[in-house]
């Protein structure tokens, strides 16, 4: 028996006290973290005092130290996340957003020892030394965050890249306000964040009791579930190294080159670059992160060394006229008339005859050609041969279009054009995919035709097939 009022039943959770803790929200993670750290670390001063009244030294300055070590680590992992998170705006974020390097743990380790040093023994000096190695963090975290505070990012990247080939882009680092120089700058790509998941309610159905088999509980109702659901991954990065920067003038700007390669054809997405320094100690890694989107189409690799011939045994020979013009086959030999040009005349034929004689040459034609990629279903090729018919579709189309031959580009979603850019852009998304009968659609065109395609010959259109090359994805 079916009962259709919504229920929101328990959600079942993971099986493994692992999955459990590897579940729960990062802001959860770092809040537990502070709250059991202060209070572990309180715990362990007010235990260094006993120890420090029934006169136990030794377990005095251990208790102490390892109480004051506690409260800077939960400072340190936890204090601007959880600051970054509450607060608002991009200038406020970002004066949270740090790294300690591990020159600087070891200097905070050393601040901590002579610290416990100085409550110990109360030595002035020892209390003016903590008091300076302090200040100097301090001053690090302030210089760095100024340094950042008024740098303008201008980053272009080229409009036609090709996977496999190494291309340049370039970056522009503008410094705004006059006064002292930016020193010590790098860009880098964000840091890597989880993948985030949101919370949505999907239908479902209720049973009890929870583990019997299907078909044997006692009562099963339908529900509402409430389930986290992970967003869609995100597009591959455009930029994953560094640039180094070693000054930025007051008012002025700097330009640097990206050197960028591509191992596969797509779509990438760089949503925001991050400037970051150490400048001046080296403490602390400073990020300012900078929301600057730029995309880039990445085309299929090309195989120039490929033999038109092979693929296109119809087209190989030359498809010129007869008629008189210029061009590269010679036609005939005949008499000079006047406005011939000198260039042509036959100078050794003109010896023979005794008359002037010059060269008459054919003039080429345009070569009209129509490249159809007739994507294939999922499942039809394997992912090496999809991508082998891919790259031999952009190989053919782009050797044609140096050749200023006049080509027709056709496919599933893209209709007709004659932008070569348009099709390698086309070739560069393109996944297999279950569309129109794109065969069955074509009307005749120009002499000839040349069909990328996974159907067999009997397949094709008769009056298509009349007047094409047909490739096969399997064996191009």
């Amino acid at each position: 028996m079916t009962n259709s009022t919504p229920v929101l039943p328990f959600a079942a959770g993971p099986n493994t006290l692992r999955q459990r803790l590897v579940s729960i929200p990062e802001i959860w993670k770092r809040s537990l973290i502070a709250v059991f750290g202060l209070a572990f670390a309180f715990a362990t001063a007010i235990f260094s005092t006993v120890m420090r009244d029934s006169g136990n030294v030794v377990a005095t300055a251990v208790l102490a130290g390892a109480s004051l070590l506690l409260a800077v680590w939960v400072g340190i992992a936890t204090v601007p996340y959880l600051a970054g998170r509450v607060v608002s705006g991009g200038r406020w974020q970002d004066a949270f957003d740090f790294e300690v390097t591990r020159a600087g743990m070891i200097y905070v380790l050393t601040t901590l020892l002579i610290g416990v040093a100085a409550l110990n023994t109360g030595n002035n000096l020892l209390y003016l030394i903590v008091s300076a190695m302090l200040a100097a963090i301090l001053v690090s975290g302030v210089c760095s965050g100024l340094i950042l505070s008024d740098l303008e990012l201008e980053v272009t990247l080229p409009r036609h890249v090709f996977a496999g080939e190494s291309v340049r882009g370039s970056v522009v680092i503008r410094k705004r306000r006059r006064g002292l120089p930016s020193l010590s700058v790098t860009l880098a790509p964000p840091r890597p964040g989880k993948q985030r998941e949101r919370w949505k309610a999907v239908r479902g159905s209720f049973a009890f009791p929870l583990n019997r088999p299907p078909g044997n509980e006692w009562r099963k109702v339908t529900c509402l579930k409430i389930r986290r659901i992970p967003d869609a991954p995100r597009l591959p990065g455009v930029f994953d190294g560094s640039l180094y920067f070693a000054m930025v003038p007051a008012a002025s700007s700097v330009r640097g080159e990206l050197d960028l390669n591509f191992s596969r054809r797509g779509l990438y997405r760089q949503d925001a670059f991050t400037l970051a320094t150490g400048f001046p100690f080296g403490l602390l890694i400073k990020r300012r992160r900078i929301e600057l989107s730029r995309d880039v189409i990445v085309y299929p690799a090309l195989d120039r060394t490929r033999n038109l011939s092979g693929i296109l045994p119809q087209c190989a020979g030359e498809q010129e006229s007869a008629r008189v013009g210029v061009g590269q086959d010679l036609v005939r030999i005949r008499a000079y008339v006047p406005g011939d040009s000198s260039r042509h005349v036959d100078w050794k034929a003109t010896a023979k005859s005794g008359s002037l004689k010059v060269r008459e040459y054919s003039r080429d034609e345009e070569r009209r050609f129509r490249i159809v990629f007739d994507n294939p279903a999922p499942g039809q090729l394997s992912e090496a041969e999809y991508e082998r018919g891919v790259q031999a579709a952009a190989s053919v189309a782009w050797q044609l279009a140096e050749q200023s031959a006049d080509v027709l580009f056709t496919a599933p979603g893209l209709g007709n054009s004659r932008e070569i850019h348009e099709f390698l852009s086309y070739l560069a998304t393109a996944q297999p995919a279950v569309g129109a009968d794109l065969l069955a659609e074509l009307a005749g065109f120009g002499e000839q035709n040349l069909v990328f395609t996974a159907r067999p010959q009997a397949d094709i259109p008769p009056a298509l097939a009349a007047s094409s090359s047909v490739c096969d994805l399997r064996s191009v």
